[in-house]
């Protein structure tokens, strides 16, 4: 990473509340080929979010803890805090000193963009306004947010315009926190009801729309240089799994998450 930070622009994308499960059976089955495409070989990873709702993984995340392998041994991390005694800092690891990632990319020159989505990001009160406030920029709409029925599609436009009014010598981070697979998501299923309400087919099928859009955000991040880019999910959700419904919980269904980490080469096509 040290050679990657002040080169290539940076692409965060958390896909908020993903399961593992269902991410792992949709690229299996061809049904996220835009995602499935740029996964290593074709597969999520399998790893551990560092916490079981959104408010509580993405302060980890942007403090350099990324979702750990869920493998045994060592598990150094991409970027980390000057930090004495840390087990998880390498030789590749991108040190920073400041205390977290985001103002650690900005003191390295990057312009730092947050396009939110769930509520934490909606900057409508004071713990709303917490984690887009890390950046230099940020952005959201009732549009971008968890009721909206096409809110992946405009947070895709904001990203676009963000990046067409950069400087072309401008080096980028980019983080879009994906509100479409949160409940409520049974809108994206045709033939749902509000009634039913939500469930790992209403999931799933959220997705699959996200998939649709996906290409438009990689094809902006890379359009000025090589991007590099990071898709995972912040945490989990249970649907009834063992009687249990939602997150902020100890099911293993919200602390097993999807990952990805992948090169978008300059100009990456839609």
């Amino acid at each position: 990473m040290n050679e990657v930070v002040g080169r290539d622009d940076l692409l965060l994308v958390t896909l908020d509340t993903l399961r593992f499960d269902v991410a792992e059976e949709l690229a299996a089955g061809g049904r996220i080929p835009h995602l499935a495409r740029h996964l290593p070989g074709g597969r999520w990873e399998k790893r551990h979010a560092p916490g079981s709702f959104t408010y509580a993984s993405h302060q980890a995340i942007f403090a350099g803890f990324l979702p750990t392998p869920a493998v045994p041994g060592p598990r150094p991390r991409l970027f980390a805090a000057r930090f004495g005694g840390s087990e998880t800092t390498a030789e590749r690891t991108y040190v920073y000193d400041t205390p977290d990632l985001v103002s650690g990319l900005a003191a390295a020159g990057y312009r730092t963009v947050c396009v939110g989505g769930v509520g934490f990001f909606n900057q409508r009160g004071a713990l709303g306004s917490v984690l887009p406030g890390m950046f230099q920029e940020s952005h959201w709409e009732p549009e971008f947010g968890v009721a909206s029925t096409n809110s992946f599609e405009a947070q895709v436009e904001r990203a676009e315009k963000v990046v067409a009014g950069l400087e072309p010598d401008q080096r980028l981070f980019l983080f879009v926190n994906v509100a479409a697979l949160h409940q409520p998501n049974w809108f994206h299923l045709p033939g749902a009801t509000r009634e039913a309400g939500d469930s790992r087919a209403t999931h799933a099928a959220a997705l699959e729309y996200v998939d649709r859009h996906i290409g438009r955000l990689f094809a902006a991040a890379s359009s000025r240089r090589r991007c590099f880019t990071i898709v995972c999910s912040d945490h989990g959700t249970a649907y009834g799994d063992d009687g249990w419904t939602g997150h902020r919980l100890g099911h293993e269904v919200v602390w097993t998450v999807p990952y990805a980490h992948f090169f978008l080469e300059s100009g990456t096509a839609r």
